[in-house]
């Protein structure tokens, strides 16, 4: 299973945000990142009756607190965090929420089961509740996985295609690859492409039992949170009143007649995105040829790529990972940024995480100007996949 994605046209990223570990916003993100900073802390046991002690937890993240008491009253935790992100990178700058709202302007939101909480609650509720097995109704669309997505369009007025993909730790490359698509294809202008994980006693309590010592190693933390790129195309023919090129100097997305207020550097350009399927635990050939498929259709040496970024998965799947990674870098001296020993395991969000991560190391080394990062996801279940990005260095 793969997708070729290098195009003359290719899209480029021009903002992001997150809600993380580190707290509620991009500037959380890139303080807790730089300042490498353990967000490890001690879990409430009555609170979260969970299968640890400690976790990684978005800190202080109360529904109503962060996007007041109208609407939330039914909302669950992953929905308040997509919906929480997408209002940051909206509110970041006048342009983001000026391009990325309206009839073409896409959601695309990775998963990796929507809120397995919500899941659990409400299937319970049936099974336990007074005959005929009342339910609350308000809670069921947080039972079924597209919830996130469709709440985050509505709040802020998404009206593009909105689609929800579960991929694992995967699923924010899955993200991106269908981002991709929608724009190649013109079903929309720009795209809000990311993922999401909540942390929830269900969740806890499920990767307790899904964790195998033996093969895996010692359990990361628990992680949460979600990622989120604002991604477009590039004018046509990469115009320069529309975007210079990435690397030759810090590139410029304009509104009609250049307006100055509509001025949004373009962080890096998508260079390719390349996913597959590693069967019988053969990690390191599926992703290999991940990796080849995506340099030879960037067009990329290895000697171009100046960080790597691993989904750092633990035991033998996270050795054939690297050393993938170490075959298709061969020559290059890149740096290795790592992100789960801060932040925990946090699933579905942990390659939009990884993205955001290589973008913050890149706006203070001028070295990484034009320069290649390679991002790459491997998940328990058999996805793997990788992006090439090339930066734009230091603003």
């Amino acid at each position: 299973m793969s997708g070729g994605t290098a195009l003359v046209n290719r899209p480029v990223i021009t903002a992001w945000s997150a809600v993380s570990p580190f707290g509620i916003g991009r500037a959380a993100f890139t303080e807790g990142i730089r300042e490498r900073r353990p967000a490890a802390a001690g879990l409430d046991d009555e609170q979260w009756q969970a299968a640890g002690d400690r976790a990684c937890l978005v800190p202080d993240f109360d529904l109503r607190t962060v996007l007041g008491k109208k609407g939330v009253r039914s909302m669950d935790r992953v929905t308040g965090l997509a919906v929480t992100t997408v209002a940051r990178l909206l509110d970041d700058a006048p342009r983001n929420r000026w391009v990325a709202t309206g009839e073409d302007a896409a959601l695309v939101l990775g998963t990796t089961t929507g809120s397995v909480q919500s899941q659990m609650d409400f299937t319970r509720d049936s099974l336990t509740g007074e005959k005929p097995y009342l339910v609350d109704p308000a809670r069921f669309p947080n039972a079924v996985m597209n919830c996130a997505a469709g709440q985050s369009a509505i709040w802020h007025q998404l009206k593009g295609p909105n689609t929800t993909i579960a991929g694992g730790h995967a699923a924010g490359l899955y993200a991106l690859n269908y981002a991709r698509r929608l724009l190649t294809f013109g079903r929309a202008r720009t795209v809000l492409c990311g993922a999401v994980e909540e942390f929830s006693h269900a969740r806890s309590w499920l990767e307790r039992h899904a964790h195998r010592p033996g093969t895996e190693g010692p359990a990361q933390l628990p992680g949460e949170g979600c990622g989120l790129l604002l991604v477009e195309q590039r004018g046509p023919g990469g115009r320069d009143d529309t975007a210079r090129t990435v690397g030759a100097s810090p590139a410029v997305q304009r509104g009609p007649g250049g307006r100055d207020d509509a001025e949004q550097p373009v962080l890096a350009e998508i260079l390719a995105v390349e996913m597959g399927i590693a069967l019988d635990g053969g990690v390191r050939p599926a992703l290999a040829a991940c990796l080849r498929r995506a340099l030879n259709r960037a067009g990329v040496r290895p000697e171009e790529i100046w960080a790597v970024s691993t989904s750092e998965a633990p035991g033998p799947s996270g050795e054939q990972e690297r050393a993938a990674v170490a075959e298709a870098a061969e020559g290059a001296d890149p740096v290795h940024l790592t992100q789960a020993a801060l932040i925990g395991d946090t699933g579905a969000a942990a390659a939009a995480f990884q993205i955001a991560a290589v973008l913050v190391h890149a706006e203070t080394t001028p070295e990484a100007a034009g320069r290649v990062a390679l991002v790459t996801s491997v998940d328990r279940d058999g996805a793997v996949g990788c992006a090439l990005l090339r930066l734009a260095g230091p603003r």
